[in-house]
């Protein structure tokens, strides 16, 4: 065992940052099912609604955000490395910007019906989600790196068929869409949902390097 682990096995468990981490993914979860309930309306008024709630998730999101900054400021003694604490709680800021990002593109734009990548996009982000929840869950004790493990692959897959998606529904524009402005508007709607994935792949880079230190 080595030092940097023997210290963190002799240390308190951590009762400030992995209960707001909770918080924080359990909020981003319910955004990523609320991005896919958007998706599939087609009613403009229900769709307004999912993007209004989405826009109060990310403010959630934000304030948890701003509370593990504040007490990572004022905690002398953290689960991991400061960096890696502070990097963590950024990359999951940044799914939840780029899904309200995603939602507001929707609504600005009056995208009438939307086309199966963009669904397909949010499913991806919503799945991709869920698995570093379970993840950072497991992070509480880092025993059990297999699982972890696992949990990483699953999201380095899904942001690999998120980018195969991506690139696909790109080149079905270029070549049939013949109306530049909704060729431009669906381009960066699809560019923001793909971002978002991989935002998530730089979550789990985080909690991989997490688990190269304490290993």
């Amino acid at each position: 065992m080595s030092l940097t682990s023997i210290f963190k096995f002799l240390t308190p468990k951590d009762r400030t940052f992995f209960p707001l981490f909770k918080q924080d993914t359990d909020n981003l979860i319910v955004m990523g099912k609320v991005l896919c309930d958007l998706v599939a309306k087609d009613n403009a008024a229900e769709r307004t609604k999912l993007v209004e709630e989405i826009d109060r998730l990310e403010n959630v999101g934000d304030e948890i955000t701003h509370t593990i900054f504040v007490e990572l400021s004022r905690t002398f003694i953290t689960p991991f490395d400061r960096e890696d604490v502070h990097a963590l709680a950024a990359s999951i800021d940044d799914i939840a910007d780029y899904i309200q990002g995603a939602a507001a593109r929707m609504r600005l734009y009056h995208i009438g019906t939307f086309p199966s990548a963009v669904t397909k996009l949010a499913n991806i982000l919503r799945d991709g989600i869920q698995e570093l929840a379970g993840t950072i869950d497991l992070l509480m004790d880092l025993k059990n790196h297999k699982k972890i493990g696992e949990s990483l692959v699953k999201v380095h897959s899904l942001e690999n068929a998120a980018d195969a998606i991506f690139n696909e529904a790109i080149e079905y524009l270029f070549v049939h869409e013949k109306d530049a402005i909704e060729l431009i508007k669906m381009k960066e709607l699809l560019a923001t949902l793909e971002t978002a994935t991989d935002r998530c792949e730089d979550v789990a880079n985080v909690i991989e390097t997490i688990l190269i230190k304490y290993s």
